[in-house]
């Protein structure tokens, strides 16, 4: 099992993704636990490495765990996903593609057929909460 933490970015009721270099689908800013890490840590380091957003874990709020199929790392991987809402601590800053990201999007639900599994997954927990169309 994948133990991963995304940070969820919600503007004008769309989320803020990312594409990796090399990958043809949109991920929310996020990656691995490392260990001794919390996963609002996680959530707060990969999200500035890969948007240049700095957000402190401390003013993260945990949304939801999404558990589902592992995008691209073989058959029966699994994938163990913490979201964690930025609030208003990222309002004020201009997201743009750092480190292995290409690029970055604000999605709705119409681009949830570029998405992996668990980000199908989050924009349904996202459009349930009624913050995303």
């Amino acid at each position: 099992m994948l133990d991963v933490s995304a940070l969820v970015v919600v503007r004008e009721r769309r989320v803020l993704m990312v594409q990796s270099r090399g990958r043809d689908v949109l991920y929310l800013p996020g990656g691995k636990v490392e260990p001794g890490e919390s996963g609002a840590a996680a959530a707060s380091r990969e999200a500035r490495e890969e948007t240049g957003l700095r957000v402190a874990p401390e003013a993260l709020t945990w949304f939801a765990t999404v558990t589902t199929d592992a995008h691209d790392q073989g058959p029966g991987a699994r994938v163990m996903m913490r979201l964690f809402l930025a609030g208003d601590g990222a309002d004020d800053q201009e997201p743009m593609a750092a480190g292995e990201v290409d690029a970055i999007e604000w999605v709705t639900s119409v681009d949830e057929d570029r998405c992996p599994p668990a980000g199908v997954a989050t924009l349904n927990l996202l459009i349930a909460a009624g913050l995303i169309d």
